[in-house]
């Protein structure tokens, strides 16, 4: 499997994504937010960073990179494009998922380990945990906070879109499990197709038991898994 990271001016997680993937014995290319090919690969990933030092907005430039169109030709085809925070918010600026993203509710930025409940384990990106399984995966950001209309929210449940929500070690899913004031707790969604996914946690920094947690470990062997497998 080939995994294309992209990098954008102002990216800081392209190596540690970078890292996670080489561990799992796969072959990853870095893909400069300038190309205008995707030379092959078979997985996209937008990693976290301040893409264009969040000017605007968090990914409202990134977007623009030439490499985005590459990005929205390869996901209309069914590639597999997984956005983790900073690639989270450029898929939504993008249009690539719904909603939008907010200033934290405290106005603060937010760096730490959270836990986040898995509510749909039948996607290409966690079909090797459970339902229900919580994991422990470090946030970082500033503009964590995702956002939808009424109506959007309803299309996300009845599409089974919501992937993780944040709650406590217990799994409870409440406003003190929240930790950004997110739609109901809302850490992570796909597309409705079940090819794109973006979250705001960071699975690259929990996949060595060096950095206290390897749960995020579990979400790159579930695509390369999927893959694997021509699912």
């Amino acid at each position: 499997m080939k995994f294309g990271i992209v990098v954008f001016p102002g990216s800081n997680c392209d190596w540690d994504t970078y890292y996670a993937l080489k561990d799992l014995n796969q072959d990853v290319k870095f893909l400069w937010h300038k190309d205008k090919s995707l030379n092959g690969v078979d997985s996209v990933i937008l990693p976290g960073g301040f893409s264009y030092g969040d000017y605007l907005r968090s990914g409202a430039i990134a977007k623009f990179s030439p490499i985005m169109e590459k990005v929205k030709e390869f996901s209309e085809k069914g590639g597999f494009v997984l956005g983790i925070c900073n690639g989270f918010q450029t898929l939504l600026e993008s249009e690539l998922l719904p909603g939008a993203m907010l200033r934290n509710r405290d106005l603060k930025f937010i760096c730490k380990f959270v836990h986040i409940k898995v509510e749909n384990r039948n996607t290409p990106f966690t079909n090797l945990m459970k339902d229900g399984e919580i994991l422990e995966i470090p946030i970082a950001h500033m503009d964590g906070n995702y956002f939808i209309d009424k109506e959007g929210l309803e299309q996300l449940k009845q599409n089974n879109q919501i992937v993780f929500r944040y709650c406590d070690e217990n799994g409870e899913i409440n406003g003190s499990s929240n930790p950004n004031g997110s739609l109901e707790n809302i850490a992570g969604i796909i597309n409705k197709r079940g090819n794109v996914m973006g979250m705001m946690p960071h699975p690259e920094r929990a996949s060595d038991k060096l950095l206290g947690s390897e749960d995020g470990r579990k979400l790159f062997l579930s695509l390369t898994n999927w893959m694997k497998n021509d699912r």
